[in-house]
């Protein structure tokens, strides 16, 4: 799979789950076009997969799918969980990103 998942994002993202999604909901990791540097990351929650056209992958816990598509321009992205004073939110540490924005939800590849 092309992205990882941190065990403290992993965590975040099971509370959200148990709290608002039904059980065997999977995580869907892509990337879609928009924001200030021309894509934009996207996390959302899905019922199922489609074993065609997504990268599926167990980690920490969390079903994670990723269409083939974005893979590409995710590959080698870690996704974390940043709760500090200043802000909270998901972070995207990708290594194929030659700009990002300044808040990190957008980035050039």
């Amino acid at each position: 799979m092309a992205i990882k998942l941190t065990e403290k994002a992993a965590k975040e993202i099971q509370r959200v789950i148990s709290e608002s999604q039904p059980e065997g909901t999977i995580l869907r990791v892509g990337v879609a076009g928009g924001g200030c540097s021309g894509f934009q990351y996207a996390l959302g929650f899905d019922k199922a997969s489609d074993p065609e056209k997504d990268m599926v992958a167990e980690q920490h816990g969390i079903m994670v799918a990723v269409d083939k598509k974005s893979d590409l321009y995710l590959d080698g992205t870690t996704i974390d969980f940043y709760d500090g004073l200043d802000r909270r939110g998901f972070t995207f540490e990708n290594p194929n990103a030659v700009k990002s924005c300044g808040c990190g939800s957008s980035f050039s590849a």
